[in-house]
């Protein structure tokens, strides 16, 4: 099985490191294309202004000056032409990609390319909570992935679907199993602008969250790694909402 491992957060992520280990123990044909720097947040970008620039950092191992989805269409179209991997793995990103950041992601980008492209696409992301970026617990990850990747693959990703993975922020013995979600949705006061100063006096800002307490919704990936459990969703290329286009259809006809 050749696979094809991407990210967001870059060629130099312990993440991504992590994700290598996990696919080794499952091929001895894994090929790793990644962005040059971060990528976090660029959704499901692709440059069209400025050119790819590609560095092979080592054997199967190349950095591309670009985004996840970048990565993903050099590597199927270029890299691997004469054979195109039989998996996309995406990750492992720094922090969860749950509820809404799902939109923004692009470790969820670059398994939607995969899947574009015909190939089965996994995304996977380990969450971290209060003790912030330094303590992150990538070893749960690496401890769950192969296991849950074989069991994933042997049962088959349909066409037109990736599967968004996001691992607890807990240790390995303490996960509490495997829960199927639906993405979920978080309250969007948490969202706020943070107005800074710089040395001229001049506002600068940037984009966070508040940290406050909600309850996340039964079923969903939030309340899944709120439980330690870690939460696999199937998410569609197709946004299409059939409900409102039904009754659209049915007041412009």
């Amino acid at each position: 099985m050749r696979i094809l491992i991407t990210n967001d957060d870059g060629i130099h992520s312990p993440g991504l490191e992590q994700l290598e280990e996990v696919a080794r123990e499952l091929s001895d044909d894994v090929w790793v294309v990644a962005p040059e720097f971060d990528n976090s947040g660029v959704s499901h970008s692709l440059s069209l202004s400025d050119p790819l620039r590609l560095r092979e950092a080592a054997p199967r191992r190349f950095a591309v000056k670009g985004t996840p989805t970048d990565c993903v269409i050099l590597a199927t179209r270029h890299i691997l032409k004469d054979q195109a991997p039989d998996l996309v793995l995406s990750g492992i990103n720094r922090g969860s990609n749950v509820a809404e950041d799902v939109t923004y992601s692009g470790t969820v980008a670059g398994a939607m390319e995969g899947t574009i492209l015909g190939i089965p696409s996994i995304a996977f992301s380990q969450a971290y909570g209060r003790s912030g970026r330094a303590n992150i617990k990538w070893h749960c990850g690496r401890h769950h992935g192969a296991g849950l990747i074989r069991r994933l693959v042997d049962q088959g990703i349909p066409d037109g679907v990736l599967l968004n993975v996001n691992f607890p922020d807990c240790e390995p013995a303490d996960v509490r199993g495997v829960a199927v979600t639906a993405q979920g949705r978080r309250d969007k006061e948490l969202l706020s602008i943070e107005e800074r100063a710089d040395g001229r006096g001049n506002p600068y800002f940037w984009i966070g969250f508040s940290r406050k307490h909600y309850e996340p919704g039964n079923g969903t990936d939030l309340k899944a790694l709120a439980e330690n459990r870690i939460s696999v969703t199937p998410l569609r290329l197709d946004l299409t909402d059939e409900p409102t286009m039904t009754q659209l259809a049915q007041t412009l006809r």
